[in-house]
Order: structure tokens, then sequence, then C-alpha cells
């Protein structure tokens, strides 16, 4: 316990340092009065006494350090001197102290705001019990080219039975109407297994959640809510548990509020933002009593690994599962699909594509805190110049070299200290409006704030920033020349020749550093440009899309618009009435995968309404079945959104449910299934026993519907009287006004079913704009960096030519009085830093090189190694240099030779 008092007693003469100080000054008093008295007794003189008693005690000063040491910390009593001295050093200073300490706050406050972003998105663990056990579980088809296909209701048992899973619960996002209030509401649905919320490892702030055994048929009449739709639809009633809700008139009981802040773990922001939990077995009515094992009408599934079991143990568990299970069905698995089952963390799920992107952001922002820390070095190493003498004396005086850098560290240290804690600071007063400028999409946004991984990011990075930057004027001063520095009292100083060089190789690294990024910024803006000018195959100008959404009760006979024939009566009517509103020239309807560019509901257009699989009949029958896109629209919706038709014709009215099921295909799908041959006229199916054949009727050009980024995705489309649907979008194109337009199609369509809720009023151009939202926030943050770096790069350049220029002041004004031009002093001048440019620029054209490669995936119709933009940014960072040197060099030019001959 030796270590402990030893402990105690240093702490507690830090805490009581005075107390401590002062007892040992009464200590040393009262001895050297002792001593004194003695002499004095002895025969002395009480002058003489004294001396001796001092002479015998020794140095007071020296005991005193002694003594701090002896119960102290060394270390500690010197950094803490050190700060004092470092803050009254920078006290002194005001000017270069603000420009060092801001130059901090923005990197330090600029890399900490993304840092944040990227902890909470990606470092972060999901918030669940053990969430590294929690898994998404996706099915691929890789004979026929489809990943994420969904799986079957079978292989759901399959997998519950397999002893690899704690649970498996399939999740199918769905849109519901809620009425009984004075308007009807679209509300975001879940559709999960019973086990849902005990395989998450969640509970209900309100009530219970469902039963995990609960396997009866049919969807369970049981909701749980989120705590925004309690709070919001139901004023926050303490007593929902005693209440019910109606949904697509079907009455569920509410038997749990989730926590204020519950996300689910989705895709896509609607598919996390979840209002209700319904729960059910996925057989019995209203679904199929037994679901065929390729049916595949479940979206996607999420599991609970056995407790010990790694994600790579039970793929291998997995794998064997699914050769038995394709052995065991050979007609449902046909070897040439080549099905297989992959198992992901929950996480990735989650995080979905925006890894690569958050990872060049903090990239970027990493480049532009290391191009402040150099500018930093650079004005510590002028500053170091201009207190060479002192650090001379210093040392002629016995510091020691180990103490000095020491001390220049210290300051470094506390400027970036106080850089952070100012970059900080800006950033909690602005971290409101800086989430507003996130997009809505990026994953994890209620989760990013200022936390504790947060404060300690910021605290490393500015201790290792301060000791980069500070670590180049501490090696100089350890390098210092003592007996030149001592010679050069009265003449000033302007700092040594290695001290130049190190200043011009700060710049150098500083414009390599500069151009990396301004090249990454540049074809990250090429490729957003070549993006948002690509041929869309389609006019989205002056069209808009509102939605609503029929009923889909659980009772098929209580479905007022359960068969095409059934609907067509509502679709007709809602066309009469849309077309007859004030502005609207053309109207259309179509399906949720109808709308261009619409990525906010995937699971929904994948599964109920988009990518589906089918087979041909004649020529190029196949074993496997192949994969497409799939809408279905009315006849109007190709002349709305400008899709022009090439060969065929499009849908009539002749085209009902009593008729032929017809389609209409795109270049793609006719390029990719029936290349040299006319597509009209042939036939496939949707890959189920009772499906109808369909026949081609007409081809149309291809649109990026899917993707800006992908022009030949093959895609079906399909007439809506014939194949009905339940999520509709209204098309209107025309003059109308953006603002009144959607109230008055609700009124429109309210009057026709007062049930229907009508939502999701928004232009073509900004779903367009939307589809963007990602690319354009990274492109625009990463060039702000790059505006940042140059605007760096151009004033450190500007401070070294002008450091370097009034070295040469005297030399200057020799070859002034020698008769030298103007012209000839400017070029000198010019060249220095036209050098130091080229370097720079050669030496990052190299590491932007690299760096390009891992950006390619990010990169659209631009190359990684693009010449244009390497070259272009090449210049332009030359041009900032040129003219950051000229303003020093007409100051050279314009030295007056008399008072130049007497600057040193």
């Amino acid at each position: 316990m030796n270590w402990l008092r030893d402990l105690a007693r240093r702490l507690g003469m830090l805490i009581h340092r005075r107390q401590f100080d002062a007892d040992l000054e009464e200590e040393m008093r009262l001895h050297l009065e002792l001593r004194q008295e003695e002499r004095v007794q002895s025969g002395m003189t009480a002058d003489d006494a004294r001396a001796a008693a001092r002479r015998r005690f020794g140095n007071a000063t020296y005991l005193k350090e002694e003594s701090h040491i002896a119960w102290g910390w060394e270390w500690f009593e010197n950094l803490a001197q050190d700060a004092r001295y470092g803050l009254r050093v920078l006290g002194k200073a005001p000017g270069f102290s603000a420009i060092a300490i801001l130059t901090m706050a923005l990197g330090i406050g600029a890399t900490t705001a993304i840092f944040s972003v990227v902890d909470a998105t990606l470092l972060h663990p999901l918030p669940y019990p053990e969430p590294e056990q929690l898994v998404t579980v996706e099915d691929d088809l890789p004979g026929a080219g489809a990943q994420d296909v969904g799986m079957s209701e079978p292989e759901w048992q399959d997998l519950q039975r397999s002893g690899i899973f704690e649970y498996v619960s399939p999740t199918q996002f769905d849109e519901n109407n809620l009425t009984g209030s004075s308007q009807p509401e679209r509300v975001r649905l879940l559709i999960v297994a019973p086990n849902y919320f005990a395989l998450l490892g969640v509970k209900p702030q309100l009530g219970r959640a469902f039963h995990p055994e609960d396997h009866s048929p049919g969807l369970i009449l049981e909701v749980l809510i989120s705590d925004g739709l309690w709070k919001g639809a139901f004023g926050g009633d303490p007593h929902i548990l005693d209440r019910s809700i109606r949904l697509d008139t079907d009455l569920y009981r509410i038997v749990g509020v989730m926590p204020p802040g519950f996300d689910a773990p989705g895709r896509t922001a609607e598919e996390r933002n979840i209002e209700v939990w319904a729960a059910t077995s996925f057989y019995g009515p209203p679904m199929a009593d037994h679901p065929s094992r390729s049916g595949r009408n479940l979206p996607t599934a999420v599991a609970r690994l056995k407790p010990g079991l790694t994600i790579e143990a039970a793929q291998s568990r997995l794998d064997a599962l699914v050769s038995a299970l394709q052995k065991e069905f050979p007609k449902d698995y046909p070897k040439q699909s080549a099905w297989t089952v992959r198992l992901l963390p929950l996480k990735e799920r989650v995080v979905g594509n925006v890894r690569q992107s958050l990872i060049l952001l903090l990239g970027a922002v990493g480049l532009v805190l290391l191009i402040g820390c150099v500018n930093v070095a650079n004005l510590l190493l002028a500053r170091a110049s201009a207190r060479g003498r002192e650090m001379a004396v210093r040392q002629a005086l016995g510091a020691a070299r180990k103490r000095l850098m020491s001390q220049l560290l210290t300051e470094s240290v506390l400027l970036s200290l106080l850089g952070g804690a100012a970059g900080l600071a800006i950033l909690f007063f602005t971290q409101g409006f800086l989430l507003r400028l996130l997009p809505d999409s990026l994953p994890r946004l209620n989760e990013i704030r200022i936390s504790s991984p947060v404060l300690v990011f910021a605290l490393g990075a500015s201790v290792v920033t301060g000791a980069i930057f500070g670590l180049v004027p501490a090696l100089q001063a350890d390098r210092l020349d003592l007996t030149h520095m001592l010679k050069l009292e009265g003449r000033g100083s302007t700092g040594s020749g290695g001290q130049a060089r190190t200043r011009r190789i700060l710049v150098v690294i500083e414009f390599a550093l500069s151009l990396v990024l301004m090249v990454a910024a540049g074809l990250l803006l090429r490729s957003f440009r070549d993006l948002v000018n690509v041929r869309l195959g389609f006019n989205p100008q002056n069209v808009m899309a509102v939605r609503t959404r029929l009923p889909d009760p659980n009772d098929p006979k209580a479905d007022t618009y359960r068969t095409p024939a059934q609907e067509a009566p509502f679709l007709r009517e809602v066309l009469r009435r849309s077309r007859t509103l004030p502005g609207v020239e053309e109207a259309a309807l179509g399906d949720t995968a109808s709308i261009p560019l619409d990525e906010r509901l995937r699971d929904l257009k994948l599964i109920s309404e988009g990518q589906f699989l089918f087979t041909f009949e004649g020529d190029i029958q196949k074993d496997e079945p192949a994969v497409a896109e799939r809408s279905s629209v009315t006849p109007d919706y190709f002349p709305v959104l400008g899709i022009p038709l090439l060969r065929g014709r499009l849908f009539n009215d002749a085209d009902d449910d009593k008729a032929p099921q017809v389609a209409v295909i795109n270049e793609a799908f006719a390029r990719t299934y029936w290349p040299n041959q006319n597509p009209l006229g042939k036939l496939f199916k949707r890959n189920r026993a009772e499906s109808p054949w369909i026949t081609v009727i007409g081809v149309i050009a291809d649109a990026r519907t899917e993707s800006l980024a992908q022009a030949g995705v093959p895609k079906i489309y399909l007439d809506l009287y014939q194949t009905g649907g339940k999520r509709l979008a209204i098309f209107l194109r025309g003059n109308s006004d953006a603002a009144a337009t959607p109230e008055e199609v609700r009124k429109q369509v309210q009057s026709i079913d007062p049930t229907l809720p009508v939502f999701g009023a928004q232009t073509l151009n900004e779903t367009v704009s939307a589809s963007l939202s990602e690319r354009r926030f990274s492109m625009e943050i990463v060039a702000l960096f790059a505006l940042t770096a140059l605007l760096l790069a151009g004033l450190g350049i500007y401070g070294v030519i002008s450091y370097l220029a009034s070295e040469r002041t005297h030399e200057i004004g020799i070859r002034i009085a020698l008769g030298a031009e103007s012209g000839s002093i400017l070029q000198m001048v010019l060249r220095q830093g036209l050098g130091l440019a080229i370097a720079g620029a050669a030496v990052g054209l190299a590491c932007a090189l690299i760096v390009s490669q891992f950006m390619a995936r990010l990169l659209y119709g631009v190359r990684p190694t693009d010449p244009l933009t390497f070259g272009g940014v090449a210049l332009l960072l030359i041009g900032v240099a040129l003219l950051a040197c000229y303003i020093p060099a007409r100051r050279a030019v314009r030295v007056d030779p008399l008072v130049a001959l007497r600057h040193e």
C-alpha cells in the first residue's frame, strides 16, 4: 500500500500547492534562524552568523525545486510551468494567436462535424442488445442476374428450424390507410413475424410486444404504434392501450407504444420511420393458405444468430442447408438459377451504400486539417525565427534543449487545444443548422450528436495536430546554432537557411495535399454535372405525381377494389376529374413503381410492384427465370411523361380485364432477351403456375426511370386496367399551381371515396433532384473543403514568398542600386513561388492518381484518371500560386535601395 500513500501525498501537494509552499518557506526560515542563533552563541556577529547559516544551508531555490520533485511530479511541474509561460507568450502576440486559433478551429471543427456523422452511421453499434448477432438474410439468383429477390414462407420456416438462428423474422414494408379521424391518413406499416421485437431485444414504453410463439394464421389483430404517431394522432393519450385503430377497414387493438427515437432497421428513411407494426405468420387469409416455395412474396428478413455463433460459421451451415434444399426441391431451385442465401450484418443493411461517401468526406476533411497544420507550422517557424535569440540566450544560461523543445511543443498543443475548443463551440451552436444540410436519406440521422466519443475524438485531434505542427519548430530549436544566434544582436534575425528550406518543403506538402483534394472535388463535380445533364428519356418538366392508396382489407370479400374490373371505374373517374383541374393538360395513373427515380419505397416497389421473375415462350425458352423491372400504368402514362413509342402500339381502351394481357417493353428489354429479333407478339409470363401469358404489343425508348446512372435497365409496362393496383400515383402535366393542386386532387379523390388518403405530392423535377441528394451532398462538401484548401495553400505560399523576399531585401537593394530592372526582380521572386508550386503539383498529381482509384464507384461518366480534371486543377493551383506570389514580388520591386542597404 506504499504506492497509495505516495500517490495521496503527491496529489495532496498538487491540490494544496500554495499551502505546501508556505509551509516550506516557514520551515526553511526556522531552520536558518536556528543555524544563525547557533553561530551567534558561538561568538559570531549577527551579520556573519546570517551569512554562515545561508552558506551552510545552500541554494534555497534549488532546495525548493528538489522538494517539489520529491513531493510531487517533476513532469507535471514542468508541464504546468510550460503551459503558464505559453499562455503568456501567446497573449503577447494576439494577432498571431488569433490567426492560428481560427485556422485550427475551422480544421478541427469541420473534422469533428464529419466524424460525428461517421461515428453515428458507421462506427456506433446498432441500438439493440448484442447487435453483432443481428443479420439480414438475402436470397440471390446469380443465374438470373438477380440479387436480394426475397424469400418464400416455406424458406422462412426452413431457416427457423435450421438451428442456426435464435429468431428469424421476415419484414415487409407497406402503407396503410388510417381512418376514423377527420381526414384519412397514410401511415407507414411494417408487417413482421410475432418474434420481431424479441429478435431485436427491444421493449415498448407502454404495453407489450407481440407474443413470439404466436403462430396463428393470418394477420394478428393487434398492433404496436410509434411514439410519434401516439403523440401526433392521439395526443399522447395515457389510455391508448384501451383504444383500437382502423387500418384498411380492419380493426386492430393497440397493445403497445414503442419508445421515442426507436427506428426499424430499414434501408431507406421511409422504411426506418415506421408508425405501425403488425404481425403475421405469413400464411392464411388474406395470404395464401399454403404459399409456394418459389413464390418469394417476402421482401427480406432479419435474424438473430444463436449465442456464440459467428456470421462466418452461420454462413457455412447455411450453405449446407441451401445445398440440401436444392437436392430436395430441384423443380423450385433449378441449377441454372444458382440459388444462394447470404448473411450480412444488419448494420450493412441500414448503412447501405453511404459508407464509401462518408469515408471520402472524412478523408477530405482530414486533408483540410493537415493543410491547416502545415499553415500553422509555417507561422510557428516564422515566429521561431524572431525568437531565435531568446532561445539562444536561454540555452546560454543553462536551459536544456529538451526543456526548450518541450516548451515549444506545449505552446503548439495549447494553440491546438484552444482552436479545438473554439471549433467545438462553433459546432455546438450551429449543429441544428448543419443537421438540416444532411440529406434525409442518410441512415441513423437521428443518432448524430456531439457525444462522448466525438468529444474524445476532438480532444485527440487537437493534441495530435498540435504535436504535428509544433514538431517542426521544436526540431529547428534543437538544431539551433548558439554561437551564430548570439552574434546577431543588434542586427535582427530572419531565420536560418534550414528554416527557409523547411518552410519551402511545408509549402510543397501543402500544395500537394490541396491538389489531391481539388482533384477529388473536380472528379465528383464532373460526375455530378454529367448525371444532371444526362438524357433522361422522359420529360419531368411541369409534371406532378400525387399518391393515394386503395384499401386492402384482410377479408377479400370486403374489398370493393378486389379485381381490376371493380377498380377500373374508380381509375377512370379519377382521371376524368383530374383532367378538369385548373392548369392540368394531361393526366395518367400508375402504381408506385411507375414514379421515375423514386427510391423512397424500395422494398415496396421491388416486391409488390417492381422487380419480378418471368419465363419466356418460344425460341429463347430458358430453364431459369429472367428478371426485370415492372410497372402498371394507364394508356396516357407514356404521353404524359414524354416517352416515345418506337414500334408497335401503346395500350388502348380495348385492353381491359377481359382481354388477353399485353405489355409494352423498353429497348433494353428487347435488346437483352430478343436480340436481332422483332419482339412484337412475343410471349412471356410471371414465374408462377397460375400466371397468364403476356403479349408484347409495343417497344418504347429507354428511359432512366430506375437510376440516373443506368440507361439500359430492362423494364416491362403492364396495363393498370388489366392488373389493378393498390398503391397509385396520379400524374398531372400542365402549368398548374404546385402548391394548390395537391389539395384539389385530395378533394376530387375523396369525393369519389372519402376513406382514401391523398399524400406524397411531388413534382418530377423534385424527384429527379432527390435521387441525387447523396451525390450532391458529397460533391458540395468536398468542393467546400477543396476551396478551403485552395485558400490555405494560397495563403501558405504568400507567407513563404513574403518571408523569402524579406530575407533577400539587402540583396534586392544591391541589385537595384547596380541597375537591375524591376522586371528582372519581379521574375526572380515569382520564379521562387513557381518552383514551389510546380514541385507541389508534381507530388500532388502522383498522390491523386492513387487516391482517385478508390473513388471509381462514386463516379459516373468520367474516368478516375481523367486528364482534363488533373490538368485543369494543376493549372488552377499554379495560377493561384502565381497570384499569391505577385503581391510580395511587387513589394520587392518597390524596395528603396538606401533603406534596403541598411536592412541588415
